[in-house]
């Protein structure tokens, strides 16, 4: 069984789902269509659209989880799905920083309404950078080689079932300007790992003649 809550619930969900023609594609799909919606109504500011919004971008990361383990236990994992679920992803948390900035911007609250636009740009440049170095690594050392911090059944990446506390409690604007200084921070431990996984000598392939 899957080590996190979130990835155990969803193998439970899409376990009638093995032998149909629904694919983990389908469900990617899924994820990124509720993904861009709860974007939307972020990026439209406003107390309700941020809140609605939060709450798809939560749903939409659940079911993230379900396209992995519909491939696992059906068998039907391939390495353009793999991509595909990379590239949502990178796209999803990319746009949900961007569209922090918009909701900031639409408030007023400060004079130039491009800077919380910056910031959330910046923190979206760096996430994908932080993906794009991670899908590096892992193509590199396999999967073993980017897997995430988790303890108690959560991992790292599970800090997002959190926004709705952020939306609720009005607290876009303080989430954005951390966001700003400690994704680029981040992205900066994993150019160092990168770095150090890519000066990492490869083993040698041996071949045996018959």
């Amino acid at each position: 069984m899957p080590s996190t809550w979130d990835a155990r619930l969803a193998r439970h969900l899409v376990r009638p789902l093995k032998n149909t023609r629904v694919s983990p594609n389908h469900l990617t799909t899924l994820r990124l269509l509720i993904g861009l919606a709860g974007i939307a109504c972020i990026a439209q500011g406003g107390y309700g659209w941020t809140n609605w919004g939060a709450l798809l971008v939560v749903i939409s990361n659940f079911v993230d989880h379900t396209d992995g383990e519909l491939a696992r236990i059906s068998g039907k994992s391939s390495k353009i799905g793999h991509f595909y679920d990379l590239a949502s992803d990178a796209l999803i948390t990319v746009l949900l920083f961007v569209s922090f900035g918009m909701a900031v911007a639409s408030t007023g609250a400060e004079a130039g309404a491009a800077g919380p636009v910056v910031r959330g740009t910046i923190a979206g440049l760096a996430v994908a950078l932080i993906f794009f170095l991670r899908m590096r690594i892992e193509s590199r050392v396999g999967k073993s080689g980017t897997k995430q911090a988790s303890a108690g059944g959560f991992e790292t990446e599970d800090v997002l079932y959190l926004l709705p506390l952020v939306t609720l409690t009005d607290g876009i604007g303080p989430f954005l300007t951390a966001a700003s200084i400690g994704a680029p921070l981040f992205a900066l431990l994993v150019i160092i790992d990168y770095w150090r996984v890519m000066r990492r000598p490869q083993p040698v392939k041996t071949t045996t003649d018959h």
